[in-house]
């Protein structure tokens, strides 16, 4: 492989202390990663568990080559496991292909942004709401259930989830009109 084809966070690995340059170059970071984490990702349960896993990978990077840029790098993986967390957490067997259920979305996006741009903006803008609200949107837009229902399964009142609804629905449309995609309601 040559050097224009590699990775430019990873090089090939030298001899050093590994143990000491994983203090240096990651562990050093561990407590500004939980930082950005917590202000990126306020609804995110396990920013622990992530600094963990994401370093843990900095340092297999770093054994089976040098890596450029061990904070670049470990900031990085964090933020895409952050993402997967809440992938796996708002995944539903709809999805998001039911763009045209959720109101915030029925107003006409911007004719340069492609199907997968919308859809990630969404995700986006759902992921950007407090959990619960979160919760509440997915299981009513996406699974289809009913007030009754959802109460049942999360223990809240039913006008615990018209608020949320509201707010959700809201945050979603604020989320997407400060980004230009939809138009400011009249």
């Amino acid at each position: 492989m040559d050097a224009s084809s590699q990775s430019p966070l990873i090089l090939p690995a030298p001899s050093c202390d590994v143990s000491g340059w994983f203090d240096r170059e990651v562990r050093s970071h561990e407590a500004a990663l939980r930082a950005y984490l917590r202000g990126r990702f306020p609804a995110l349960s396990d920013a622990d568990d992530i600094v963990q896993e994401a370093s843990i990978r900095v340092l297999r990077a770093h054994e089976a080559g040098q890596v450029r840029s061990p904070k670049g790098l470990l900031f990085t993986i964090a933020k895409n496991l952050a993402l997967d967390v809440f992938r796996r957490q708002t995944a539903t067997p709809h999805d998001l292909a039911n763009l045209d259920d959720l109101p915030v979305i029925q107003e006409e996006f911007s004719a340069t942004l492609t199907h997968e741009a919308k859809l990630q903006l969404l995700e986006q803008a759902l992921l950007s709401l407090p959990e619960r609200c979160r919760q509440v949107i997915m299981l009513k837009r996406f699974q289809g259930l009913s007030y009754q229902e959802i109460s049942e399964r999360l223990g809240i009142s039913r006008n615990t989830i018209s608020a949320h609804m509201t707010a959700g629905v809201k945050k979603c449309r604020n989320y997407l009109q400060a980004r230009g995609v939809t138009k400011a309601q009249p």
